[in-house]
């Protein structure tokens, strides 16, 4: 069945940097579009991140020229560096397996359990 396994989370002081992986199992990795969402208390899930299996990107609007989103097919991993964060970047971070390779494949209902980022000083 898919897995997906997120790491990478932390405390980090604002300005700070971290990169975040989710390793994933279970399906064929490279044909699929994935996403990073994120979650904070009280908040709704929402995409961060999305990196189809062609290459094209997709980025929520307030994290554009802070994050980047890539992916290694052969490891079938995903990863999401971030830099510049700042405590509204606090949240839970969640990939996903879209359900498609495209950026306008929906997510589906594959989630990790999620890594906590905190950004605080």
């Amino acid at each position: 069945q898919v897995q997906l396994v997120e790491s990478g989370g932390g405390l980090v002081q604002p300005g700070g940097s971290l990169r975040l992986s989710c390793a994933a199992s279970g399906f064929i990795f490279g044909i699929y579009a994935m996403g990073w969402y994120r979650q904070a208390p009280g908040k709704q899930r929402e995409l961060v991140a999305l990196l189809a299996s062609d290459g094209f990107t997709e980025y929520l609007e307030s994290v554009k020229d802070r994050f980047f989103i890539s992916r290694d097919n052969a490891k079938s991993t995903v990863f999401l560096q971030m830099s510049g964060l700042k405590p509204e970047d606090t949240a839970v971070y969640y990939c996903n397996r879209h359900r498609g390779g495209s950026l306008n494949s929906g997510p589906s209902r594959d989630w990790g359990q999620g890594t906590q980022v905190t950004v605080s000083s």
